[in-house]
């Protein structure tokens, strides 16, 4: 089995926030024979000067909304001017991606429905199959309807490697192929040697551990197909982010299903006021504790959790309720199997990865993509295209993006911020110019369409649009955040904390370049580190989270510093907040998957929202302060704000005190000192009220603040402010004001 990816490879905090290199690239073309080439292959060293064609009528063709030379995004960095060069060669590139595609394939829509042509497709003269596969020397389609007779049903190869054939329909009428049975390809090698394979392109593959943990192609053809009655909807600027596993989301000690995930999760997202749900694990993947991040079958939802048409109901559910669905993508690398998935497809080292240990992941023990290949960037971004039309996805989050972007994928690499880090030959640019095109044909396809890097790197211009030359995603994860609060956590007092430090690190962002900023996410929760709630509180977690136990200062202390460190993150950190389900309300212990080493145990691989619902227990606490701080961002919608003013760092007094969204934010971290009558700047004159207190009641707090007092600004300049106001800030407290009049 495949090992278990590790959360991130290079990645400190302080690597997030800081800034793509050259390397030498050479694109392979290779036409898949569906429509006939009408230019010659290129081939360019991107470190060295554009090739003749790049100077040429070749590029002019190409979209008007990318008619630039890439170099706009140094307009708002003055430190990209030295690398113009740079970014006018990587455009370059790009662009003749795109005119290759126009000329070769009639378009980039053409190009990326690639899923409509390959794979098993019933038509009227019977099941269609295709394949590409330029490593083997024969082909036949197998399976129960053939009895496994692998001269029955022979694949022809064109000149292309790409194997075809059709299953003529029975002398009824009839599909020859039955809905529900197993089916393979098997390739003769270059060395005479009868492999067997699952289709590249299957669309659902199952598992019966009873026989044997290989996956099985299973064809897929309903009677009826589910019919969705909602179209898909636009993300909004605002995005508050539910990231779930759809596994693990059952109080049970089993693998829940997408039908249980629809009926019981989907209602409590909408309660709480989330606006998207990402979904992790959707792709298949052999071994279920590598947390989706094996992908075997990459045009198939995982059967753990039920049908394709049970994924398409989630999605549909959700759209009914408002809810934007965003899908984990992992086109950063695929698992190392070889029966089940895509390694040595056609008998080869390469087909869809490099050859050699270019395309292998030593930490991950996984293959790696050839994306300058014409063939592989055609599955890449076709499988894209599947999930937005087949499923309904509204965006997508790209896994693994530092692996991809640099030739040494992180690993044991420090990214200080230097620019010379980013373009100074470390880069894979096939990977990063597959990234553009990725973004660019979603953007122009989907308007509005939401895509988000995991990138560690700080690469400058991930997030500006490609036509600017940017690699074109709309936001970034702030994965610097959650690693500070671990680190503030296991390494300091309370007293010791810095407001400074805690607000650069959450405004420490690229101008222009929006990002998603959370607490915890799953990286969080796995074996090995723990929730924020279970640094906290720990093992009085056991004994003292019930109403009819004494609330001791262990969990005093961490039931306010929870609803403190989310509300400031969501208020100061990005343009987007996530959470990983189950720690809005602080859910105690981590997360581990059912493996060798833990007895292939449940325990830890579900979601206790039990613990919520028993009235006697104190996580409804932290559940209703989440829901008042997503509803009051959905009411002032601050995350798409772009007012934001830091007004006070005090570090004696531990407060810190912003400005954002048409809201005054004031945190006393004091562990035990309250201050009266405490003056904060103010932007707006007039009168303040209480729109959220961590203190109140309701929250588990002791009710200090007085919701109906009025807070009447002075004209007197404070904290680089034209007003002050007055407040009571209790220790361990926070309160968010609204301008009143």
């Amino acid at each position: 089995m495949p090992a278990k990816k590790k959360s991130t490879s290079s990645g400190k905090a302080k690597q997030q926030d800081n800034q793509l290199s050259a390397s030498s690239s050479t694109q392979d073309l290779v036409g898949s024979g569906l429509v006939t080439p009408g230019s010659p292959t290129l081939e360019g060293n991107f470190e060295g000067p554009p090739t003749k064609l790049a100077d040429s009528s070749y590029l002019q063709g190409s979209d008007p909304e990318i008619s630039g030379d890439g170099t706009d995004v140094i307009k708002s960095d003055g430190y990209l001017e030295d690398h113009r060069a740079y970014f006018g060669q990587r455009f370059a590139h790009f662009k003749r991606w795109v005119r290759d595609i126009e000329l070769n394939e009639g378009g980039i829509d053409k190009f990326s429905r690639g899923y409509e042509h390959f794979g098993l497709h019933v038509t009227d003269e019977g099941v269609r199959y295709r394949e590409w596969a330029p490593g083997a020397r024969e082909a036949s389609l197998v399976g129960d309807f053939n009895g496994w007779d692998v001269g029955a049903n022979p694949l022809t190869r064109n000149e292309y490697g790409v194997w075809e054939t059709v299953v003529p329909n029975t002398a009824s009428g009839e599909v020859a192929i039955a809905h529900g049975s197993h089916i393979k390809v098997t390739f003769v090698t270059d060395k005479g040697e009868r492999v067997y394979r699952l289709p590249a392109w299957s669309r659902y593959v199952t598992q019966d551990l009873n026989k044997s943990p290989i996956y099985e192609s299973v064809f897929y053809n309903p009677p009826h197909k589910y019919e969705f009655k909602h179209k898909r909807l636009v993300p909004p600027a605002d995005l508050r982010i539910y990231e779930a596993h759809v596994g693990i989301s059952s109080p049970e000690a089993r693998v829940a299903t997408f039908k249980e995930f629809t009926q019981n999760v989907l209602p409590m997202i909408s309660d709480l006021g989330y606006n998207a749900v990402q979904l992790m694990a959707v792709m298949e993947h052999a071994y279920y504790a590598s947390f989706g991040y094996q992908v075997t079958s990459f045009f198939a939802p995982s059967s753990r959790y039920g049908e394709p048409d049970d994924l398409r109901e989630l999605v549909d559910t959700a759209h009914s309720l408002g809810i934007v669905v965003f899908l984990d993508v992992v086109h950063s690398h695929a698992c190392n199997n070889v029966e089940d998935g895509l390694n040595q497809f056609d008998g080869t080292d390469h087909c869809y990865f490099h050859e050699g240990g270019r395309g292998r992941h030593e930490l991950w023990n996984s293959r790696l993509f050839n994306y300058g290949h014409h063939e592989v960037t055609r599955f890449l971004l076709s499988n894209l295209r599947y999930w937005i039309e087949e499923f309904g996805f509204d965006g997508f989050r790209f896994d693994g993006v530092t692996s991809m972007m640099y030739k040494h994928h992180g690993i044991a690499y420090g990214f200080s911020g230097h620019y010379n880090e980013y373009f100074g030959g470390n880069t894979d640019e096939e990977a990063v110019v597959y990234l553009m095109l990725a973004n660019y044909m979603c953007h122009k396809l989907y308007p509005g369409f939401v895509t988000i890097a995991e990138d560690v790197s700080g690469m400058p211009a991930m997030c500006r649009s490609v036509q600017e030359g940017g690699v074109g995603f709309d936001y970034r994860l702030t994965m610097s955040v959650p690693d500070m609060w671990i680190k503030l956590l296991k390494e300091s007092k309370d007293e010791e904390w810095s407001m400074d430090h805690i607000a650069h690190q959450l405004t420490n962002r690229r101008y222009q370049e929006r990002a998603i900023t959370y607490c915890e996410s799953h990286d969080q929760a796995l074996v090995g580190d723990k929730t924020l709630a279970f640094w906290m509180m720990d093992k009085e977690m056991y004994t003292n989270m019930s109403d009819q136990t004494a609330l001791t200062p262990v969990i005093e202390r961490g039931m306010a510093l929870h609803k403190m460190i989310r509300l400031v993150t969501c208020g100061l950190g990005g343009e987007g907040y996530l959470t990983f389900e189950g720690n809005e309300f602080g859910h105690p212990e981590w997360l581990d998957f059912p493996r060798e080493g833990n007895g292939s145990s449940f325990h830890y691989a579900r979601r206790q929202f039990n613990l919520v619902k028993d009235e006697m227990l104190r996580y409804k606490y932290l559940y209703r302060f989440d829901k008042a701080m997503m509803h009051l961002e959905q009411q002032h919608k601050w995350l798409s704000a772009h007012d934001q003013w830091v007004t006070l760092k005090h570090e004696g007094d531990k407060v810190l005190a912003f400005e954002r969204g048409g809201l005054v934010w004031i945190f006393n971290f004091h562990p035990t000192t309250s201050y009266t009558d405490y003056r904060v700047g103010a932007g707006w004159a007039g009168k303040y009220m209480v729109a959220l207190s961590t203190d109140d009641h309701e929250f588990l707090g002791q009710g200090r603040i007085d919701h109906s007092t009025e807070h009447f600004s002075t004209p007197m300049e404070w904290n680089g402010r034209p007003n002050y106001i007055q407040v009571y800030l209790p220790a361990r407290t926070a309160v968010v004001l609204r301008h009143s009049e």
